[in-house]
């Protein structure tokens, strides 16, 4: 049995342009928003001070009672946080709510102290026979900074127990002695630095070979 083809009854089909209105769309997804600037920066000015603080996301957000993805969210600017958060956030922190605002992108201090011009400074509680020259002073930032050309008199004797908060940065250019941090006791010399939290008890148990001068660096946070 053979099978005979027989033509189309229809006509020969053409391509036909439909107008766009007709033709599906695919779901468009909206540009995302640009930052505003005011919350970028004072998103950068929460983390900047969390940082300073030695805090993590996690803790701050703890502290304060919000999440820690709403925390990241305003660290990058992406939400502007209320009032009350902006205080408890404050209060975590250690600062005021102005810290927030400030600008700190703008501030330049700059401080230049030429050799032997450092300001002779009576520190309340000093040690006797502790010179302290400051050595330069800054008015913006986080951090406050206080360095010193720390020397030690004829007369001055060994001194285990200064005691403060921040961190503590020396750098010995002259002399040799017997350095007490907590329980740790080491010999130190020209030359030699320590870095340790300033917290604990610390300071020169032993005076092995004077004259002795070191470099003294505190870091704190501002208030």
């Amino acid at each position: 049995m053979s099978l005979t083809l027989l033509p189309s009854p229809l006509p020969s089909v053409r391509a036909v342009r439909l107008p766009a209105s007709a033709l599906p769309t695919r779901p468009q997804h909206p540009a995302p928003a640009a930052r505003s600037l005011s919350l970028a920066n004072r998103g950068a000015q929460v983390r900047a001070l969390r940082m300073a603080a030695g805090m993590s996301a996690g803790q701050l957000a703890l502290a304060v009672g919000i999440s820690a993805s709403m925390l990241s969210r305003i660290e990058r600017g992406l939400v502007s946080p209320s009032v009350e958060t902006l205080e408890r956030l404050a209060q975590g922190l250690h600062v005021p709510v102005s810290r927030f605002f400030s600008d700190q992108a703008r501030r330049t201090d700059f401080c230049h102290v030429r050799a032997g011009h450092g300001v002779l400074v009576d520190r309340i509680g000093a040690v006797a026979d502790y010179r302290y020259e400051l050595l330069g002073h800054l008015l913006s930032g986080n951090i406050f900074v206080e360095p010193y050309l720390v020397t030690l008199l004829p007369g001055a004797d060994p001194y285990v127990t200064f005691q403060h908060p921040g961190l503590k940065f020396l750098y010995f250019l002259s002399g040799e002695v017997r350095y007490r941090y907590s329980a740790k006791v080491v010999e130190v010399r020209a030359g030699d630095a320590l870095l340790f939290d300033a917290t604990a008890l610390h300071g020169i148990e032993a005076i092995e070979v004077p004259p002795v001068s070191y470099l003294s660096v505190v870091f704190t946070l501002r208030e």
